[in-house]
């Protein structure tokens, strides 16, 4: 059974910085492309970041601007969302895709095969 699961999410004033993770588990980690996503209440789920299953690669939401960073470690089938600067228009659930076909992590994610349970994220102003 393929399991992915977010850690790190929480509350934070504007300005800080977060970094969530997702550790995967039932899958070989390295055959997958990973991303991540957000969805706000009342708004449709959005492309946040990607990363190629080398780490070679790193694609990232229009919105980001330079604040978040997208990394591997394939030894420990865990991927990292390191956020900073944030807003409290970055407040929502993050959650961590998985797909073995990297243009699939993209706009809403209707075409990702794997998702974890979302991680809370508020930032207060």
């Amino acid at each position: 059974q393929v399991q992915l699961a977010e850690s790190g999410g929480g509350l934070v004033q504007a300005g800080d910085s977060l970094r969530l993770s997702c550790v995967v588990s039932g899958r070989a980690f390295s055959q997958d492309a990973m991303g991540w996503f957000r969805q706000a209440p009342g708004k449709d789920r959005e492309f946040v970041a990607a990363i190629t299953r080398s780490g070679s690669t790193t694609y990232y939401g229009d919105f980001v601007k330079g604040r978040f960073a997208i990394s591997r470690d394939n030894a420990k089938n865990t991927v990292y969302l390191q956020m900073n600067s944030l807003k409290p228009e970055d407040t929502a659930v993050y959650y961590c895709a998985a797909d073995p076909i990297p243009s699939h992590i993209a706009g809403a994610g209707q075409r990702v095969d794997y998702w974890g349970q979302g991680t809370q994220v508020t930032v207060s102003s």
